[in-house]
């Protein structure tokens, strides 16, 4: 086994050789970077050594469950528990022990009593579930969730050690959509509730909606206005300072040449909003801005990954605050993938930037000239910088508000970090679905890892490289297909997609969300490297050491490396060139 371990190491110099991406966060002249080649993996895992993950798949006594498998819609860990949300149930899920035995310790049950009026309104009994689309933590005891409820959406309160109900309901609508098809977002920020969905049982309004606060009005985006929201699919919110950020992709308003085209946007909104005057605005958002993504390969002509598909929380990069997002081509256009980092301060600038307005008479879109920008600057939060002689939003000038009312569009995309993604994929006809990040992978905590779900049930692992003057490039550590059509079919159902990733590095795990199934996958598997030490360090792995007793290890969850007898990996720079190097420790 050792020896089998060894053999392939001949090979590594052509294996690096084909590895060489520029740097995940490297800033390179674009005039002289072609287009960058998909990355081979250095190990593959197939299906036969992942079917040995275990995996949920719901109650599997229960007659619906049998027949519709167990409708994954969210996750979420909360200190050493795991929440899954799906069909009428919450599931949690003790991590100290899913390792062994992947089973939740505690389950709610929260089936729908209109099912007879969801059928009269034309809908199939299928879709008269009770799809729990929002599950979020209020505060530190109470746990958030709301179900389409059979076509009416309602919330509830839970505690979340007993998953029992805390409080009455409270209406769904605006807060949860109508139906388990439809996007949606949601967060508590200073005690306020946000949240991005359609609001109607047809779902044709669009909202980006506040509410469930003491003291602040109930805010929402303008009603039917595209220059606001054109179908949006909604995908992330983050509180962070003094707004919160929703992300998102949509048609593009200022985009028309080629029919529907889909661009990615952030958009913003003030925490502080107490919405416009009587006369303007009243109860609609008076700091609501939104701004292009871009991510896309540069060159003498660009090429757009335009659609977002999923997105980390804030993370640092370069000890900048960042988000990383996945992104996929036009779903008419060539087949392709890419992973894009933002920097916070860039998507700030782009909002202090110039505002983009489409002409009446030619119908293009251009910057609004800087004399015809009121003041204070709209998309300011009132008692702040410009606005700081304004103790609330309902002081604002007319003039402002109605501008921001006509001209919530900002004119330059954001840029992504060194103007380049830092992964693609475009050789494979799958698609890139979801994205979990890891930026203290390693003995030093020191090493950035990403972990990207497919739409054909695999799971890369990706060594990025996040250092400014690190032209080693990113690898591509592993492929592994974890789809388990033993698990996770249902009567013959295929459905590959990976709907959401959850990272648990306490107990050296991700978890890998299907429809009808969630499975746990280790974060390593260093023992197939058996004994043989070279292949244990070239596999270039941050979750493996080497063990001076002769093994490839996992690394322990708070793994010491100064204290730690073992041996580490380290790479460092030397005359330009990387060298990897083994420190005994």
């Amino acid at each position: 086994m050792a020896l089998t371990g060894c053999l392939w190491l001949w090979r590594l110099p052509l294996l690096l050789t084909t590895l060489m991406l520029r740097s995940c966060f490297l800033s390179v002249s674009a005039s002289t970077t072609s287009f960058p080649k998909d990355l081979e993996p250095l190990h593959v895992v197939s299906s036969e050594q992942s079917y040995q993950y275990p995996g949920f798949q719901g109650l599997l006594l229960d007659n619906d469950t049998l027949r519709l498998g167990l409708d994954f819609q969210r996750m979420l860990r909360i200190n050493h528990i795991l929440y899954i949300a799906a069909r009428d149930h919450v599931f949690a899920v003790n991590l100290t022990t899913a390792s062994e035995e992947f089973v939740p310790q505690l389950k709610l049950t929260w089936t729908s009593k209109d099912v007879s009026k969801c059928t009269v309104r034309g809908k199939n009994s299928d879709e008269c579930y009770n799809y729990v689309k929002v599950l979020v933590p209020r505060n530190d005891e109470t746990l958030f969730a709301c179900g389409t409820n059979a076509f009416n959406p309602t919330c509830r309160n839970y505690k979340m050690t007993s998953l029992e109900q805390v409080g009455e309901e409270v209406v769904g609508q605006a807060r949860c959509p109508f139906e388990s098809i439809q996007s949606n977002v949601g967060l508590f920020a200073g005690g306020d509730f946000y949240s991005a969905t359609m609001t109607d049982f047809l779902a044709s309004d669009a909202v980006i909606y506040r509410s469930l606060g003491e003291g602040r009005p109930v805010l929402r985006t303008v009603k039917y206005d595209s220059k606001w929201l054109r179908e949006p699919h909604f995908l992330h919110a983050i509180d962070y300072g003094n707004y919160v950020y929703f992300f998102l992709s949509e048609i593009a308003v200022e985009y028309t040449a080629l029919g529907k085209v889909v661009f990615s946007r952030v958009a913003r909104v003030c925490k502080n909003d107490n919405g416009g005057s009587p006369r303007v605005l009243e109860r609609y958002w008076t700091s609501f801005l939104k701004a292009r993504l871009n991510c896309s390969v540069p060159g003498d002509s660009f090429f757009y990954f335009d659609v977002l598909q999923s997105l980390t929380n804030v993370l640092q990069i370069n000890q900048r605050p960042a988000v990383v997002g996945v992104f996929t081509t036009q779903s008419n256009s060539i087949p392709g993938s890419a992973v894009c980092a933002f920097y916070m301060d860039d998507i700030e600038k782009v909002f202090n930037g110039k505002f983009k307005e489409q002409r009446t008479s030619d119908s293009s879109w251009t910057p609004v000239p800087d004399e015809q920008v009121p003041r204070p600057r709209p998309g300011t939060c009132a008692g702040d910088g410009p606005a700081s002689d304004y103790k609330s939003s309902v002081q604002f000038p007319d003039e402002m508000l109605t501008f921001i009312k006509s001209y919530p569009l900002m004119e330059e995309a954001v840029p992504s970090v060194n103007d380049r993604p830092c992964f693609t994929r475009t050789s494979s006809r799958s698609k890139l679905t979801q994205i979990v990040v890891d930026v203290s992978a390693g003995p030093f905590k020191d090493r950035t890892v990403m972990f990207l779900g497919s739409d054909d049930g695999r799971v890369l692992k990706v060594l990025a490289s996040t250092h400014p003057n690190d032209s080693f490039g990113s690898k591509l550590l592993e492929d592994i297909d974890v789809y388990n059509p033993s698990k996770c079919n249902v009567q013959g159902q295929d459905d590959r997609r990976v709907l959401g990733l959850e990272l648990d590095k306490d107990h050296h795990a991700l978890f890998v969300a299907f429809t009808s199934c969630v499975i746990r996958v280790p974060l390593s598997r260093c023992a197939q490297h058996a004994a043989c030490k070279k292949a244990c360090l070239a596999s270039r792995d941050p979750y493996c050491i080497w063990l001076r007793t002769g093994t490839c290890a996992n690394m322990a969850p708070g793994f010491n490396p100064i204290a730690s007898k073992a041996l580490a990996i380290l790479f460092i720079r030397q005359s330009g060139e990387h060298h990897l190097n083994v420190v005994n420790l």
